[in-house]
């Protein structure tokens, strides 16, 4: 429904990095890591699909290319020094989440587009757990409507709410 034709079809993958102010750079062309670290460095550039929860955040090298399709991050350099939080990760998807939610599209409307982020963290054992096999995560996102009123469909919107799970 609606006026607005597809342009999901003409689409070109494009690498998505988000930057530290929450801004979205997309590069549809190949671009070495040590070139984004040039315009940012006081960062370094993680890929979304190697974070988790509890462990250490590894870098890309330099020589990498940003592959299409993927998400990055560029994140602080201090932050390759402790394993990332919860916490961290939760807020990391919302600043994603409302990066890719504010680029648009192409043709002018308005993709609906939302980052879920897959906790997983390591027991003391060194075990995983929480990547879908029915364990115990350490948190857990949870919808609740938001109350307001004003223009039409604006009192939809769900807010995040981040409880711990005790074990």
């Amino acid at each position: 429904m609606g006026m607005c034709h597809s342009c999901d079809s003409t689409a070109v993958a494009t690498a998505k990095l988000i930057l530290q102010d929450g801004k979205l750079q997309e590069f549809s062309y190949p671009v070495k890591v040590s070139y984004v670290l040039q315009r940012n460095p006081s960062c370094f550039i993680c890929n979304s699909d190697e974070m988790d929860f509890d462990d250490f955040v590894s870098a890309i090298g330099g020589d990498e290319e940003l592959q299409p399709g993927q998400l990055y991050f560029a994140l602080p350099l201090s932050w390759l020094k402790h394993p990332l939080q919860a916490e961290e990760m939760a807020a990391l998807a919302v600043k994603a989440s409302s990066a890719l939610r504010k680029r648009g599209s192409p043709c002018g409307c308005r993709r609906k587009t939302a980052v879920v982020p897959a906790f997983s963290c390591r027991r003391e054992d060194g075990a995983r757990s929480g990547d879908g096999d029915g364990g115990n995560a350490d948190v857990s996102l949870e919808g609740r409507r938001n109350g307001g009123r004003g223009r039409k469909g604006s009192g939809r919107g769900f807010a995040a709410k981040l409880s711990a799970i005790p074990e």
